[in-house]
This record gives C-alpha cells, structure tokens and sequence, in this order.
C-alpha cells in the first residue's frame, strides 16, 4: 500500500471536512473512500477522493476549494460534478438535488433527474484513525457498487468493486 498517497488523501478529506462544516455546507464521501471509513481502517490504495454535494452548494463549495488550494479542471458535465485536482489527487463532488417528491436524484447531466437509492444520504459518520467524515449508507453503497454497469453501460464491472462488496456485507452482517 502507499502509505505516502494514503496519508495525502486523508488530509485532503480531512480539509474537505472541515470546509464543509465551516461553510455550512454537506457533503458525503462516496465510493473507496466511504467503504474503508465505514470499516475503519484502509483497505487499498485509492486512485481518487469520490464525494457527494447539492447542487445548490456547487458555487460556495467551488469558491472555498479555490481558496484551498484546489484547482477546478474539466470533466463530466459541471452540473453533474466538480472536478478538481490538488496535489496530484484527484477529488470530485457528483452534484445532487431533490426532485418534486423529496428523492435524491443525479443533479445534472444526461441522467439528471434520475433517482439514486432511498436512505443513501441516511446520517452515517465514518471514521479511520482520529479523522470522522460523513459516509453514504454503506447498504446503498453496495447496491451502487452492483448496479454502475447497468446503469451506465460500458462501465465495466471491476474486480475491486466485487472486493468491497463482499467487504461491506460481510461487516454489515456482524452488525
């Protein structure tokens, strides 16, 4: 494992966090990151910090990320999420709404509207060492984990997904 990438990553989440709660702002880590703070303790190397925000914070979110350091590149549409870079890492912020009935949905782009799993955002705080982050819901992060290549055709389903997946539920059933 790279300790030294690890060690840079989680400070980088760390001042997410803290950025966040002094602006007033919510954010969720989603993916690698939120598996390994739901089990508390890092599982393998990670290759980028993958986050949750509302739509409606992109503007503060994106203005304090400047101010941190952080620099705004291109990626997927800018209103499905913000994609930034700072030192040599790779965090980005999938953008969410609410729709008419209250559910999360995609908040931009060409899937926009559509609904992400109920109780995703359910109030789960992980934790790895001294540092807390708010998580997703680990039992919506497996149904994501199952469900990308099939929502998104192309994506191909990767053996590390199937690692966490069996990971999650594995600690879920001892809960």
């Amino acid at each position: 494992m790279d300790e030294i990438r690890a060690a840079r990553q989680l400070q980088l989440i760390a001042e997410v966090v803290a950025m966040a709660s002094e602006c007033g702002i919510q954010v969720w880590l989603r993916g690698g990151w939120a598996m390994d703070f739901f089990l508390g303790e890092i599982t393998h190397d990670h290759r980028d910090i993958d986050w949750f925000a509302w739509t409606h914070d992109t503007s503060v979110l994106g203005a304090e990320l400047d101010r941190s350091g952080y620099q705004q590149v291109p990626g997927l549409p800018p209103d499905q999420q913000l994609d930034v870079l700072k030192d040599g890492e790779d965090p980005s912020f999938n953008l969410l709404r609410r729709d008419m009935s209250g559910r999360v949905v995609v908040g931009g782009g060409p899937w926009a509207g559509s609904p992400w799993p109920e109780n995703m955002l359910e109030r789960y705080v992980g934790r790895i060492g001294n540092l807390q982050c708010p998580i997703i819901n680990p039992r919506p992060q497996i149904e994501i984990k199952q469900m990308m290549p099939i929502w998104v055709p192309g994506s191909p389903r990767r053996a590390k997904d199937l690692e966490d997946i069996t990971r999650l539920q594995a600690a879920l059933h001892e809960d």
